[in-house]
């Protein structure tokens, strides 16, 4: 039986069926750590290194489970921590609670110590909903909201708990009288899809198209057998932003892989070439990569209206669950005869895979291993169901490219807000929702240093509490912040800016050793086979510390005039190492018109 306000909002939580509360304690939340402790065994406390940490993670177990993950930090600076991964969940429409505490009520308003206007600060982020419980009467709506909320509009909430109401008696049914709430636990989805002229509406543009592209994303991570439906009635591609890289596998040969910066040549010229898209799930932001204004009849489908016809002026705009109103699409559909669109796709995508295998063929450059063979063999060793995340930086651009998912696994990272450090918490917080499966990291060794490093704690503390011990982190130790050294030349023009781009060297082998895992160091190209055999045979988390080229650009699949006339100057300029990168950012180029073996 709860005692305090801090046990109700416990049991509150258990009765939502939250399992993992992910955080970092602290003097302003004493309360709620003592009655965590009490309800342990069936509410789990996990304690990461840092808040941000535990923000991060619960975005990953939202991103993973398509539950709502909470995160918990104190007053003050430990509410503001919370909050480059509450922007990270807010960003990519993942459902996450913030549970912060407070100073004492009386005290509020008297510039106590750690006293931040947390409500003015959580405004944005937690704009959906953001209330401070000031008696212990008021927890049960505020607890009941916050969850439902954040999970029916797939959003950030947060509640804020001064220490003081903590630590007050619980109040478990509020008397009946004016100006009371009386709330109940529970959130039960609707079945959301367009009317049946929306859906009529919709077969005919896609019946009567004869080039049809399909763009998907996160929101049809849950529709893979209806989207391949779709595209195989249609005699359709299927492109993925980065996000939905999981919404449909790569062995599919009509199936174009990425789309954008980091996307593929097949994903380019088929938006290219289509006279009707279909977006589903995604608000894929670059719209210089779809068909040209004017050039395809437009459909969309997607469950928040705010995201439609947004990223291309659709000539239908549809309301509703991916998966549900492909569903109710797909009886609606004609079977295509010509096939020759999906052809030519099939045609472009075993291309593409065909250069993407002489890409990575294992090499080195200078004595350090160019990354697409690191990738490409992680891929072919890759146990089922893996879970993957990858880090934003050049890493991102490798497993995008190279990775082949296939049917079973789970992968993100950081999409809209594409912030650094999410790599390694989002393959922890995967480890916590699914213990007996496999968890990959791919991040750079900028990001290790940011925050990666000591995360690696973290793995260390649990991972005997796992059924599978097996978390693997890859790094590329190029000693560059590698993304940004590229992106400086190709966007602006500018040679590599040692000041800001060179970071110190980091054994981080050693350190997983160190730390009591598994350190595999990587020097050369004819080890990586060995060591992703040795990753994935371990006892425990390992890092594969991957002595990486900084000079390998990760050259788009369609360079613009602008950007390679930059990327020459850029790297033309560069007095150490210019004449080397332009010299790669060639053969990458040159590599696409050659015959492949």
């Amino acid at each position: 039986m709860a005692t305090s306000a801090a046990d109700y909002l416990c049991e509150r939580l258990i009765e939502w069926g939250v399992g993992t509360v992910y955080g970092f304690p602290g003097d302003g939340i004493n309360g709620v750590m003592g009655a965590l402790n009490r309800c342990s065994d069936r509410l789990r406390f996990i304690q990461t290194r840092h808040e941000e940490m535990a923000s991060f993670m619960a975005c990953g177990h939202a991103k993973f489970t398509g539950e709502v993950g909470v995160c918990m930090a104190t007053s003050g600076p430990g509410a503001i921590h919370l909050l480059n991964g509450l922007y990270d969940a807010k960003l990519d429409h993942q459902p996450v609670v913030a549970i912060v505490g407070q100073t004492y009520v009386r005290a509020l308003g008297g510039d106590f110590q750690q006293e931040v206007n947390l409500l003015q600060l959580y405004s944005d982020v937690a704009s959906a909903y953001c209330q401070q419980v000031n008696d212990p009467s008021t927890m049960r709506h505020c607890v009941d909201r916050a969850l439902r909320i954040a999970k029916a509009e797939r959003t950030v909430t947060c509640l804020v708990v001064p220490a003081d109401v903590q630590a007050q008696d619980a109040v478990f049914q509020q008397p009946k009288k004016s100006h009371t709430v009386h709330s109940g636990t529970g959130w039960w989805a609707p079945r959301v899809i367009p009317s049946g002229e929306q859906l009529r509406q919709a077969a005919d543009i896609l019946n009567a198209g004869q080039k049809v592209a399909i763009l998907v994303g996160a929101g049809a991570l849950h529709a893979t057998d209806e989207i391949l439906a779709v595209a195989d009635t249609l005699g359709a591609g299927i492109a993925k932003a980065l996000l939905g890289k999981a919404a449909v596998p790569d062995d599919v040969p009509y199936v174009t892989g990425s789309i954008g910066l980091l996307g593929t040549k097949p994903s380019w010229d088929m938006m290219q070439g289509a006279d009707t898209l279909l977006m589903v799930g995604t608000s894929f932001p670059y719209s210089e990569f779809l068909p040209s204004e004017g050039q395809a009849k437009g459909i969309q489908i997607d469950i928040a209206p705010r995201n439609l016809s947004i990223r291309y002026p659709m000539d239908l705009a549809l309301v509703g669950d991916a998966k549900d109103t492909l569903a109710a699409l797909l009886p609606l559909l004609r079977r295509k005869d010509d096939r020759s669109w999906q052809e030519k796709i099939q045609k472009g995508v075993a291309k593409w895979w065909s250069l993407m295998d002489d890409r990575g063929t294992p090499s080195d450059l200078r004595g350090r291993i160019r990354p697409q063979g690191l990738f490409a063999s992680l891929s072919r060793h890759l146990p089922d169901g893996a879970i993957l995340a990858s880090d934003c930086g050049s890493a991102a651009n490798w497993f995008a490219r190279q990775v082949r998912i296939r049917r079973g696994m789970k992968a993100s990272l950081s999409g809209n807000l594409a912030t650094m450090v999410p790599g390694i918490p989002y393959a922890i917080a995967a480890k916590f929702a699914y213990p007996a499966r496999v968890s990959v990291a791919m991040v750079g060794d900028g990001a290790m240093q940011m925050g990666g490093m000591a995360e690696l704690l973290t793995a260390a503390k649990y991972y005997t509490t796992w059924d599978d011990p097996r978390l693997v982190v890859l790094v590329l130790n190029n000693e560059d912040l590698n993304q940004v050294t590229w992106e400086q030349r190709a966007m602006s023009g500018d040679p590599r800016f040692e000041g800001s781009q060179a970071i110190p060297y980091m054994p981080f082998a050693e350190y997983a050793d160190l730390i009591g895992l598994k350190g595999i160091k990587v020097r050369t190209s004819g080890e990586i086979e060995a060591a992703w055999v040795d990753a994935f045979a371990a006892d425990r988390p390992v890092v594969i510390d991957a002595i990486t080229t900084p000079d390998e650009p990760p050259v788009p699949p369609h360079v613009t005039y602008e950007q390679a006339k930059a990327l020459a100057e850029s790297v033309l300029k560069d007095p150490a190492d210019g004449w080397r990168g332009a010299l790669e950012a060639c053969r990458e180029v040159a590599l696409e018109y050659l015959p492949t073996r």
